[in-house]
């Protein structure tokens, strides 16, 4: 048996102003260190123990992962950074507050810009700084896949591939694997992984720093995910970032 747990990056400083987050990379906020630390803890009282890490590139997925592992006294492990695993780009919409966007568009709007399989936001201009072809971090990777913006299709399309290609090796050969990255890249591979429906994936919200785990048999077969938290926290955070796009 081997084991894949999938944490979302603790609260940064833009969620709690509840702003569209993207690809900008924005720190984590007091509470966000909190909660990492609190997952980490979590899993540690689980008896969870990792042989390989993986993140993204933005820095609110690699700070709580940091804080994870050394709640789980693994900071020695080894860590794979990869823009595979940013967030989706949220395009033109980085930066505006999320509430009043849905009071400018309306709820359903935003609700599809938010949560919907294949429509994009406004897409950034190419002269545009947060173009992340203009970025130094990005300046190895191609410039034909770095986004102006995305929906959750093609934030599918890089995601799944390198799943197939980097990680499900690793279980494959029996090794327990942590991935820390952001709310809509891990609904990706949650999408794929439970074979959800793209209407199910519309109404699928995954709290910040809340573990999902999966175990998975020699044949690569999983059970139902399971949530390292009570169920009474879990419907609360999730309620949570279900109303962020609502307007107030």
């Amino acid at each position: 048996m081997s084991k894949l747990v999938l944490v979302r990056h603790g609260e940064s400083v833009w969620n709690k102003e509840n702003l569209f987050t993207g690809w900008t990379d924005v720190e984590l906020s007091e509470n966000g260190v909190k909660e990492a630390k609190t997952a980490g803890k979590d899993l540690k009282n689980e008896g969870y123990h990792f042989d390989v890490c993986f993140t993204s590139y933005l820095k609110r997925a690699i700070h709580t992962l940091n804080n994870i592992l050394d709640e789980l006294d693994q900071v020695y492990l080894p860590v794979t950074k990869a823009w595979q695993l940013n967030e989706r780009h949220y395009g033109a919409l980085q930066g505006l507050n999320k509430s009043e966007t849905a009071a400018k568009y309306g709820e359903p709007q935003v609700k599809i810009w938010r949560r919907s399989y294949d429509v994009c936001p406004p897409a950034l201009k190419e002269d545009d700084p947060r173009n992340p072809a203009l970025q130094a971090v990005y300046s190895k990777v191609d410039k034909k896949y770095l986004p102006l913006t995305e929906s959750l299709k093609i934030t599918v399309d890089r995601v799944v591939p390198y799943y197939e290609e980097f990680i499900k090796p690793l279980l494959k050969e029996g090794k327990d694997v942590l991935v820390v990255a952001h709310g809509n890249s891990l609904r990706a591979l949650i999408m794929y992984l439970d074979n959800m429906t793209k209407d199910e994936i519309l109404a699928y919200n995954l709290p910040t720093a809340t573990p999902v785990t999966y175990e998975f048999d020699e044949n690569m077969n999983h059970g139902e995910k399971k949530y390292v938290c009570s169920e009474e926290t879990l419907k609360a955070k999730m309620e949570s970032v279900a109303n962020q796009g609502k307007a107030k």
